[in-house]
């Protein structure tokens, strides 16, 4: 070795020791708004020294890591609908997330198969009344075909992805043909023709144009800390116990998956196992009220607000693939017309 040459090694050997480590990072790619994530990704940095680069799209999350393929940098794919972490799964776009900690925490009916996506939290679809005029404390979805309610029930749009979700979970409970017979039903009962958000169905029910609708929890628990005219809506209902008649509550989830080229696979498990530890459950879940999958979480805000609730047996995969044939007989029967 030249003299020359000793000393441009010596160099180089100098520079990589004075280089600072590289920081430990995982790449986060989600639909969920900045505001209720970023608290949650901010306690994980925190405790755990590893930085998230989340990235923030409104859709396109599954389409977006198709078109990067193998050299995607997603690590972790996070969602908010049941049926958009099962699509990504079919395109092939994750890989099981194996790990002991998900395995003692999610129940089987709340994984994809395979474990190729799992829950991080739950929101219901169950029923709310009038406060005044409804006296009944529990409810099952069946139920809402009772003639009883003709002209007293209001409810968003049929195509609506929560409710397809709930047709789809109706389906799988009862096949095609009483699924097509209870949304006739349901129709026959309405107030209004179906449309609107969530929360209008309150309002509605505030105003005496309806006395029974259907509404994700969330919403309830967003409108009791309002502080606008929608505070008077949460003050008009009641909320009912909500059950399928052989079965438990319909929910949907905010799920998680890691990408299929995950180049940081080791930290993507990190981040999906710490986000269903007590801490960050209580901060992920409690922004948005929505309720744990961790079932040690006992004091969480929906929790405290609606009381705990037992998420039905069926699995989610299956709702999800339903989906398609929900929707259709929500055409058949005319529902939204």
């Amino acid at each position: 070795m030249t003299i020359r040459t000793a000393l441009a090694a010596t160099a180089l050997a100098s520079c990589l020791l004075a280089a600072p480590a590289l920081a430990q990072s995982v790449n986060l790619y989600t639909t969920r708004e900045p505001a209720l994530l970023n608290p949650v990704i901010e306690a994980f940095t925190k405790d755990t020294g590893i930085k998230v680069n989340a990235v923030f799209l409104k859709d396109g999350l599954q389409q977006r890591i198709q078109a990067e393929g193998a050299n995607s940098p997603a690590d972790v794919m996070l969602v908010v609908d049941v049926g958009e972490i099962q699509a990504a799964a079919d395109a092939g776009v994750t890989q099981p997330v194996k790990s002991a900690l998900v395995d003692k925490i999610v129940p089987a009916q709340l994984r994809g198969a395979g474990d190729n996506w799992i829950t991080l939290t739950k929101r219901a679809r169950i029923v709310i009344v009038s406060k005044d005029r409804v006296k009944q404390d529990a409810i099952t979805y069946e139920d809402l075909a009772d003639p009883k309610w003709k002209g007293k029930f209001c409810i968003r749009s049929g195509q609506h992805p929560y409710n397809t979700a709930l047709f789809s979970a109706y389906l799988g409970h009862h096949g095609a043909e009483k699924t097509e017979a209870y949304l006739k039903a349901l129709k026959a009962n309405t107030a209004r023709k179906p449309g609107g958000g969530d929360r209008d169905v309150a309002r509605d029910i505030l105003s005496g144009q309806c006395d029974i609708a259907i509404i994700n929890t969330y919403y309830i628990g967003l409108m009791s800390k309002a502080t606008n005219e929608q505070k008077g809506w949460y003050e008009a209902i009641k909320p009912l116990k909500t059950t399928f008649a052989n079965g438990g509550t319909h929910v949907n989830v905010s799920a998680a998956a890691i990408a299929k080229h995950a180049p940081n696979k080791e930290n993507a498990v990190k981040l999906i196992e710490y986000m269903l530890g007590e801490k960050a459950q209580h901060i992920y879940a409690d922004g948005n009220f929505e309720f744990p999958v961790n079932a040690d979480v006992k004091e969480a805000a929906a929790v405290k607000l609606l009381g705990a609730v037992t998420p039905d047996k069926l699995p989610l995969a299956d709702i999800a693939k339903n989906r398609k044939a929900a929707s259709e007989l929500v055409d058949k029967a005319g529902f939204d017309n």
